[in-house]
């Protein structure tokens, strides 16, 4: 009779056991891992990881020190990723952000507070990438100096219904630093501009060069300073006459040799004429003489 009390018991305790672990499984829910800012010209997102299977994501935001914010479109979602460009408005603060792992919608839970992985510390003004800009090659009537038109990057904020450029932005503080060679040398040169068309003089005449621009921040942390590199452009090669290519000596030595050769083929040309005549020549005499004596 004891040992069947003590197997009760044990069953008993066992059940509660597997219950209380049971109900603490379906408050579990998985922390976010990898939580990243990627940033580009003031376009901002956050992402993490894995995808969530029988729980949801929620992103909380906030200037350090300041009030925690909500994206609606970031609540209890089954996403990886999200969209804050237009929550970070002040774009000089410090931001940081958590995110959350809540239950289904619809789906209450006994958790006092959920788990949440935060993210790194995080400054628009000095942490976003700045993309490669664009530019066009202008050369001066002497073709001694080229002139960079360069197109200050967009950005996806808006002030007054308009896009606003980096420059918009960060003002006096945006410089643009190009690097040039003449096509085909591996000898580069540089030069630090703190407007968009960038004059570059004392160029070879004639010669093609190819450039590179990037924007560069001073005020940046040294690692963040300069943006991403555009794409490389050549200018053209101008093409030059012949008597611009070469030299006038040159020339005349050009000249006499092919008059040398044109006079050679001349008199050989001559040369087989005559050959052939007094080849032909030869024939019809056999050929009167042969008939004469018939």
């Amino acid at each position: 009779m004891e040992n069947v009390r003590t197997f009760l018991h044990f069953g008993v305790l066992l059940s509660s056991l597997l219950f209380t672990i049971g109900a603490a499984d379906e408050d579990y829910f998985p922390k976010a891992m990898d939580v990243q800012w990627v940033s580009n010209n003031f376009k901002t997102i956050l992402t993490w990881g894995p995808e969530p299977t029988n729980y949801t994501y929620t992103v909380e935001f906030y200037s350090v020190g300041k009030d925690r914010h909500r994206n609606p479109h970031c609540i209890r979602s089954s996403g990886t990723e999200c969209d804050l460009t237009n929550e970070l408005r002040n774009l000089q603060e410090t931001y940081s952000a958590d995110v959350l792992s809540e239950p289904l919608p619809g789906i209450t839970s006994d958790l006092v507070e959920f788990p949440y992985t935060r993210a790194k510390r995080f400054s628009p003004y000095k942490d976003t990438q700045i993309g490669g800009p664009t530019f066009k090659i202008v050369q001066s009537e002497d073709k001694t100096k080229m002139i960079l038109h360069i197109q200050d990057p967009l950005t996806p904020l808006y002030k007054d219904d308009q896009l606003l450029t980096i420059r918009d932005v960060f003002k006096n503080d945006l410089k643009y630093r190009v690097v040039y060679n003449k096509a085909g040398s591996t000898g580069k040169k540089e030069k630090m501009s703190d407007l968009r068309n960038v004059e570059l003089t004392n160029l070879d005449k004639g010669q093609s060069y190819c450039f590179m621009v990037a924007a560069y921040i001073p005020s940046r942390p040294a690692q963040k300073r300069l943006g991403d590199w555009s794409k490389p452009q050549c200018s053209p090669r101008e093409r030059k006459t012949i008597f611009e290519e070469f030299s006038f000596g040159v020339i005349t030595a050009a000249i006499g040799i092919m008059l040398a050769i044109f006079i050679i083929l001349i008199i050989l040309t001559v040369v087989c004429c005559k050959r052939c005549c007094c080849k032909k020549t030869k024939t019809v005499d056999k050929e009167n003489l042969h008939l004469s004596s018939v």
